[in-house]
């Protein structure tokens, strides 16, 4: 006698991003409220829909709580050493021309511990794509000041409020020479599925910034306890203002969040001016 499988149980095992993700690392290890998962499938399903061949695309990432992105997709993927994910991308790019690079990592290990390979690579204009997820502290190894931790907010190493003026992420990126970039939260899933689709067809440095919530260390830091209370403070206070000048998106605590694609032009690639 012939077994069959009922139809409903094929459904429930198949998912249109299983080709993608690496099902047996699921459930991830993220915290409750954190926004990477969301972040994740955002980017998975941007490159489902982008049509790339999936056997040339490359997914890099340094260490933190961003970086472990790497782990969990199908893809040939590389974990390397804090700050050190763009260098290493920029060699694959080298040595294989055809590979879509994709470097997904957090604020800290791209702006802080990798901040000279992010502001080099854009003013080469190599052609990658960089997912930069901003939840401003390092969020894996205790909640400490980082390079994006607004004006007055506190972290562990900052209790009374920061001091130090924070990098303002999309002006970093296209001051130093990116031909696209753009910034979206969490809660807008599908302007930000967009945006990494944008981002991945564009030739040349393409930045892209999430503002994701880390609600077990900044949120408990700064009274937004929660993944929900982060994502309704993200829809109150969001601005989409496509085309604004990236040197006016500062974030402040307590102020808007600007968000929309702020810069999409066109120049020569590394490897093609001389």
């Amino acid at each position: 006698m012939i077994e069959t499988v009922p139809q409903e149980v094929e459904m429930a095992e198949s998912h249109p991003m299983d080709a993608v993700l690496r099902k047996d690392r699921l459930p991830h290890i993220w915290c409750s409220g954190c926004g990477l998962g969301t972040a994740l499938t955002c980017f998975v399903s941007a490159l489902i829909k982008s049509g790339l061949d999936m056997d040339k695309v490359v997914v890099v990432s340094g260490i933190g709580c961003t970086g472990r992105v790497a782990g969990y997709v199908r893809l040939d993927s590389f974990h390397t050493t804090h700050g050190r994910a763009i260098p290493f991308a920029t060699g694959l790019k080298l040595g294989n021309p055809e590979l879509k690079v994709v470097v997904f990592s957090g604020d800290g290990d791209l702006a802080g511990i990798g901040g000279n390979h992010l502001i080099h690579a854009a003013r080469r204009n190599v052609d990658m794509t960089v997912i930069c997820v901003n939840n401003f502290n390092y969020g894996m190894t205790g909640g400490q000041l980082a390079p994006t931790t607004p004006l007055h907010a506190r972290t562990t190493t900052s209790p009374r409020g920061n001091a130090e003026h924070p990098f303002n992420l999309p002006y970093l990126a296209a001051g130093s020479g990116a031909v696209y970039v753009a910034r979206w939260t969490v809660l807008h899933v599908r302007r930000l599925e967009k945006a990494i689709g944008e981002a991945l067809m564009k030739r040349g440095f393409s930045f892209v910034e999430i503002i994701s919530p880390c609600p077990t260390l900044y949120g408990r830091m700064n009274k937004l306890r929660e993944g929900l209370e982060h994502l309704r403070y993200y829809r109150e206070r969001s601005r989409i203002v496509h085309g604004a000048d990236p040197r006016d998106v500062d974030i402040e605590l307590g102020g808007d969040i600007i968000v929309g694609k702020f810069v999409d032009i066109e120049k020569p690639v590394w490897g093609e001016v001389g």
